[in-house]
């Protein structure tokens, strides 16, 4: 069941870096050169493969873009928000 719109933006808050619109979190990381992007990329597919959620990826060169949703939810739902801080973690 999707997130009320309140509990999506108290839970948004507590990620930092992320930006909540409608029914979507995002993101936006920038590394040193386009292998650092994908090497993120690669252990943001890890992560989101073992979780069985998987965000939508823009690469840019060096920028990434990663939005999350429940697509089969049809809104953000308490998977997003544990996978884009999980996320946080590998940013780091």
């Amino acid at each position: 069941m999707p997130l009320s719109r309140k509990k999506a933006r108290v839970e948004v808050s507590k990620l930092g870096n992320w930006t909540l619109r409608q029914s979507t979190i995002s993101r936006k990381f920038v590394f040193a050169n386009f292998v650092q992007a994908m090497r993120f990329v690669n252990r943001v597919a890890r992560l989101a493969e073992a979780a069985k959620h998987h965000p939508d990826i823009t690469v840019n060169y060096n920028r990434v873009k990663l939005s999350l949703t429940t697509h089969d939810e049809g809104g953000l739902t308490i998977k997003d928000f544990r996978l884009a801080g999980r996320i946080n973690k590998l940013a780091k």
